[in-house]
């Protein structure tokens, strides 16, 4: 277990990982249709987007990808809406800028928090690329 900045972190990797979602999927004969235990490789090539869940009825309410931002990139602003929002840095540093509030670092190590109806923005400022996963999830 790693600390940083007061977060607890347990990093699951490699084929043990792998394993274990393996036989899980085994076992979830009895999920809802299409909520079945799911394995995506964190390979997108060369795409700067992968997704990862695509939401209902894949889950019941979660939609998650992997983005990779080139230095000076941006997302560009955007609104989650009804959904709540979590990013889980790879590689890279770069800014969480919700409006409003100062810019909130983004880095490995680091998870990042934007809540439902937060106008909010990604830009890589470092001098790699950023590679982070993103989880929506519904929260209202």
């Amino acid at each position: 277990m790693k600390q940083e900045n007061g977060i607890a972190l347990n990093v699951l990797v490699g084929a043990g990982l792998v394993a274990l979602f393996s036989a899980l999927s085994a076992a979830a004969g009895d999920a809802p249709v299409g909520q079945r235990v799911k394995v995506v490789a964190l390979d997108p090539g060369d795409k700067s987007y992968l997704l990862l869940l695509g939401g209902p009825p894949e889950t019941a309410s979660m939609r998650s990808g992997l983005v990779t931002l080139a230095p000076g990139r941006s997302i560009g602003k955007h609104n989650t809406e009804k959904n709540e929002e979590m990013l889980v840095p790879l590689e890279g540093e770069g800014e969480l800028r919700i409006s409003g509030q100062p810019p909130i670092p983004i880095k490995p190590g680091l998870i990042t928090y934007a809540p439902a109806h937060t106008e909010h923005d990604v830009t890589n400022t470092g001098t790699a690329q950023l590679r982070y996963i993103f989880v929506v999830a519904r929260a209202e």
